[in-house]
């Protein structure tokens, strides 16, 4: 059994192992136009850096000029969202062809050395789109979850092709985070993705002819969707060392390939560190870490019930507060900004997934999560910003039981394993563009 103790001094470990030759997360010119941190804020251009956001994680795809792509769609999103206020968009920069049941096709990779050209240069056609529209990107380069493929794809093209899938009967909860935590101690895995990363962080955009690694569209490198040491304790506690030592190499290997940005987790925060505060501080303790990341996901916590949502609102959104407020604390700690890069509540109902159902509840969970942030910008906090999960603009499912089907081209901003409408926002919420287009404004003045 690790103790306190033990996690704490594995962290100080790695931290004094990277510190040296670690170029500063500091280290951009005062009028960059690259974001940079200077203490628990971002900066850009010379000015504190604060935004209102979305995750896209779609747009490579939309990008990419194939017959599953959609350039014009694309567009019309990234102008909407601009409308919006929305200045920086959280996507995604990989994907593995996998045999997992619900991960999206194509992707960006196999497990060979040849990488599919045309997802990558969707995802040159979506930074050259942001570029013209002054957004900025944070890019994930790999995923803990299935609908990706993800770390259990990477396991299984080195273990013989074994796999389980996520919510599979056979294998229930915490068999497939517990399984999937073994990438973290699988070298042949972890040299897999980091040939990966070295393509992506070293790429040239085939449409601006900028370098990825001098392209201030860029915010932000991001290791992995929801990195977690595990989903047990049985298994998590003991694989604490492999974790941490994965997030600091890591991180240390992209800053070497690219100075010019910052490099962050992608963590849900306590949620995804076994509810235990040191591995939170821990997991962003390395100074290749640049700022700390949140998650906050009431409806799939159990924090409220979706079929009751006038009677135990109230109650999931005094854990939401303490959630916020703790994890401003942790990045207090550690001296380092902090964002809530995903959020997401459902509409108003257990199994309301179609547009034309009202977002009442929503909306007041959208106020909840802006107005944290904009106290917290006005008391001189860490809080940078915020991504809510997700944009569905104008897609509309084509099925009447709002599943993903391999092959659908109406990308949401729902992943291919939740029903299509559960969390995203349409373009005719109203209500819910509202809220954010007051908080955008809120942050802009």
């Amino acid at each position: 059994m690790y103790h306190r103790r033990s996690i704490i001094a594995a962290g100080a470990a790695l931290a004094a192992g990277c510190a040296a030759g670690m170029p500063p997360a500091t280290g951009a010119p005062a009028r960059s136009r690259f974001v940079a941190v200077r203490g628990m804020h971002l900066y850009r251009d010379g000015k504190p850096y604060r935004y209102a956001g979305a995750n896209l994680w779609y747009g490579a795809w939309l990008g990419a000029d194939t017959a599953y792509g959609d350039r014009a769609r694309l567009r019309r999103e990234l102008d909407r969202l601009r409308a919006l206020g929305i200045r920086n968009l959280r996507i995604i920069g990989s994907a593995e062809e996998s045999p997992l049941r619900n991960s999206i096709t194509p992707g960006f990779r196999d497990k060979g050395s040849a990488y599919n050209q045309d997802l990558l240069k969707g995802l040159d056609f979506t930074l050259a789109e942001m570029a013209k529209r002054d957004m900025t990107a944070v890019v994930y380069l790999a995923n803990f979850w299935e609908w990706s493929g993800g770390m259990m794809t990477y396991l299984s093209w080195v273990n013989g092709g074994k796999f389980i899938d996520m919510n599979d009967p056979a294998h229930p909860w915490p068999e497939f985070p517990d399984r999937t935590a073994a990438f973290y101690g699988n070298p042949r895995a972890q040299t897999l993705l980091r040939d990966y990363i070295r393509a992506v962080v070293t790429r040239t955009n085939s449409i601006t002819g900028v370098r990825y690694a001098d392209d201030p569209t860029i915010m932000a490198w991001q290791l992995a969707n929801e990195p977690r040491p595990g989903g047990s304790d049985r298994v998590a506690v003991p694989n604490l060392p492999n974790f941490l030592s994965w997030i600091d190499g890591t991180a240390r290997y992209i800053k070497a390939l690219d100075r010019n940005h910052l490099v962050t987790t992608g963590s849900e925060g306590l949620k995804g560190s076994i509810e235990r505060e040191d591995v939170v501080l821990d997991a962003h303790r390395s100074p290749a870490i640049d700022y700390m990341t949140t998650h906050i996901w009431p409806n799939n916590w159990s924090w409220m019930d979706a079929g009751n949502l006038a009677g135990t609102y109230d109650a999931g959104a005094a854990k939401v507060a303490d959630y916020i407020a703790t994890h401003v604390r942790l990045a207090k700690t550690l001296g380092k900004p902090l964002v809530i890069e995903e959020f997401g509540y459902p509409r108003d109902g257990a199994t309301a997934y179609d547009p034309t159902i009202p977002t009442t509840f929503k909306d007041r969970f959208y106020r909840q999560i802006y107005a944290a942030v904009e106290a917290d910008v006005a008391a001189g906090g860490p809080l940078a910003g915020s991504n809510f999960w997700a944009w569905n603009g104008e897609a509309r499912t084509r099925h009447a039981d709002h599943r993903f089907v391999r092959g659908d081209l109406a990308y949401m901003g729902d992943p291919p394993h939740e029903p299509q409408g559960w969390y995203g926002v349409f373009d005719s919420d109203a209500g819910t563009q509202a809220v954010i287009r007051a908080h955008a404004r809120a942050l802009a003045g």
